[in-house]
């Protein structure tokens, strides 16, 4: 699954216009244009579609936690460095931007057709490397994004 699929499946799920995903971008600490944010949002197969790093992904959904919950300010050791960006990841910053529970986000993936029992969901926030640590796929991130648009109605 791509970032642009994602992208675009938050901007749907949470009723985004193109103002204030521009703002989030901005609060992210990236400033983006209206035309590249046209080309992140067109699909794979469409002329002008631009990739959208695990960087400007990253960036997207730190400014999105921005957006809904306001800055909160870190020390520079808790930061963590750039890098590839894992559905974990992706998963745990919706998670925190939009201040959902575990009772949430059971609810959001029943709404997407999935259930899965509270150990199961708290292993996808694990640290890598823990022995109970589960890695989240392509296909339950997507059921998470189905569930959040369901939930809010659209």
């Amino acid at each position: 699954m791509t970032n642009n699929y994602i992208l675009r499946n938050i901007r749907y799920a949470l009723n985004l216009d193109d103002s204030t995903m521009l703002e989030i971008f901005r609060l992210g600490g990236h400033d983006i244009d209206p035309e590249t944010l046209s080309a992140l949002l067109q699909k794979e197969d469409e002329q002008g579609h631009i990739a959208c790093s695990s960087k400007l992904m990253g960036s997207f959904l730190d400014g999105l936690i921005v957006h809904r919950r306001g800055r909160k300010e870190t020390r520079p050791e808790s930061v963590k460095p750039p890098g590839a960006l894992t559905n974990n990841d992706i998963l745990k910053k919706l998670r925190i931007a939009l201040e959902l529970k575990e009772d949430d986000m059971l609810a959001i993936l029943k709404a997407g057709d999935v259930e899965i029992s509270k150990s199961e969901l708290t292993a996808l926030f694990r640290k890598k490397g823990h022995k109970h640590y589960k890695e989240c796929g392509d296909q339950f991130l997507r059921y998470f994004l189905k569930g959040l648009t369901v939930r809010d109605g659209r």
